[in-house]
């Protein structure tokens, strides 16, 4: 474990010069988005499981950059709050409806006693967090059941981060001794129904006429993957 961090230490301000080179950001901040991806490779390994490392993925513009999952720190709270409020300011795809702080995403989301686990995806090129997916506890469900949700920037050109998360997800819920994961989607959500359905969720139950905030009556579809 100590020759662990002293990688860490080194693979850091490498990792910094390449992010401040290419995306132009101050040093501090390069530095904190390396040490995150550098912890990565040690978390994301031989601790949860998933041998993801980093995954190329197309851009728009045709060129490739690589996306690295890993577990979600607290530290991450104020950026992934930043774009779950943008999804939520968006409306029309997610059934949260009010904005979060930082310190109230990491507790329901992140890291809170009601979180089994949480995965975040990082442009290693920029260091910017792309997505999340957490998996937590839900009291209409058993304890081997985890409630899943999945959150990726509305303006994101990156593909496949919805898919890299599951796998990280799904791994490490078999590990935990989890029996199924289930997912509630608005009925109107059509992107969020077909990621899950493409994931292999399959439909299990739908709640009739749940309320948003302005009154209007939205069904809620619950979908299920047995692990």
């Amino acid at each position: 474990r100590a020759g662990a961090k002293a990688m860490i230490a080194r693979a850091a301000p490498s990792a910094a010069r390449s992010i401040r080179a290419s995306a132009g950001v101050p040093a501090a901040i390069a530095a904190a988005s390396a040490a995150r991806m550098a912890a990565a490779v040690t978390i994301v390994g031989p601790e949860s499981g998933c041998n993801i490392g980093a995954l190329s993925q197309s851009r728009g513009g045709g060129t490739r950059a690589a996306m690295i999952v890993r577990p979600v720190l607290s530290s991450d709270a104020a950026e992934l709050a930043e774009l779950l409020n943008a999804i939520i300011a968006r409306g029309g795809t997610t059934a949260l409806q009010t904005p979060y702080t930082a310190e109230a995403l990491d507790s329901a989301y992140l890291t809170g006693p009601k979180v089994i686990c949480c995965f975040v995806a990082v442009d290693s090129e920029t260091g910017q967090l792309l997505g999340f997916q957490t998996l937590g506890r839900l009291d209409a469900l058993p304890a081997d059941i985890g409630d899943i949700g999945t959150f990726t920037r509305v303006d994101g050109i990156q593909r496949g981060v919805g898919s890299a998360l599951f796998a990280a997800t799904k791994a490490r819920a078999r590990e935990l001794g989890l029996t199924a994961l289930n997912a509630v989607i608005r009925a109107d959500n059509v992107g969020g129904l077909t990621f899950y359905t493409r994931q292999g969720f399959i439909d299990h139950d739908i709640v009739r006429d749940v309320p948003l905030s302005d009154g209007t009556r939205v069904d809620r579809v619950w979908k299920r993957y047995p692990l």
